[in-house]
């Protein structure tokens, strides 16, 4: 199991075992840049976001107050630590009103591939403001229930329950009509 392992690698690392800490990033890494990922679609800018959260993670380590699983830990701090770059050297996005609408090539009595939904979805989350876009990825795309999300992004869970419907209203209301609620998961 994940969580004792990383509890038993920090207590490690604490200990001055600093090799442990090399099972933690093999553990995280991809976790770590797939969201540094999510904010930037960047593959490189995001392993270098991830590098970074790992190295605030590791000198942080002795703040880690295990009243949360280590991995919302990681993630909160690794969250903070791409908002505030992002802020300070934003991402390439295109505002949702000026984003191309998806185009299906096929004949008109076909639909669009689940696949293919999924990544004008994606798309369109880009183009959202940066606070729906952040809760929505999270509880989306990293299956962080609300509790989690609101703990990553250190908000209370009302606000991130409000971002998330306000989020998915706006993602309704731009996206093309074959975007319905039946394909967004409820809060």
């Amino acid at each position: 199991m994940k969580a004792s392992e990383d509890e038993a690698d920090v207590e490690a690392v604490l200990a001055g075992e600093i090799e442990a800490f090399e099972r933690i990033v093999r553990r995280w890494q991809g976790p770590l840049v797939n969201l540094a990922w999510r904010f930037c679609r960047d593959r490189a800018r995001a392993e270098e976001m991830a590098q970074e959260a790992f190295l605030r993670a590791y000198r942080a380590l002795n703040r880690w107050r295990k009243d949360a699983a280590f991995s919302t830990w990681l993630f909160a701090l690794a969250t903070n630590l791409y908002r505030t770059e992002l802020r300070r050297i934003p991402a390439w996005t295109v505002p949702l009103g000026e984003a191309a609408e998806a185009r299906d090539p096929r004949p008109i009595d076909g639909g669009l591939e689940d696949q293919d939904r999924a990544s004008a979805v994606r798309s369109a989350m880009l183009a959202l403001p940066s606070k729906y876009r952040e809760v929505l990825i999270l509880f989306y795309f990293h299956d962080m229930d609300v509790g989690a999300t609101a703990r990553s992004l250190n908000l209370p869970e009302g606000t991130v329950k409000a971002r998330l419907s306000r989020g998915r209203e706006i993602l309704r209301r731009k996206l093309p009509h074959w975007l319905g609620a039946p394909h967004m998961k409820e809060a």
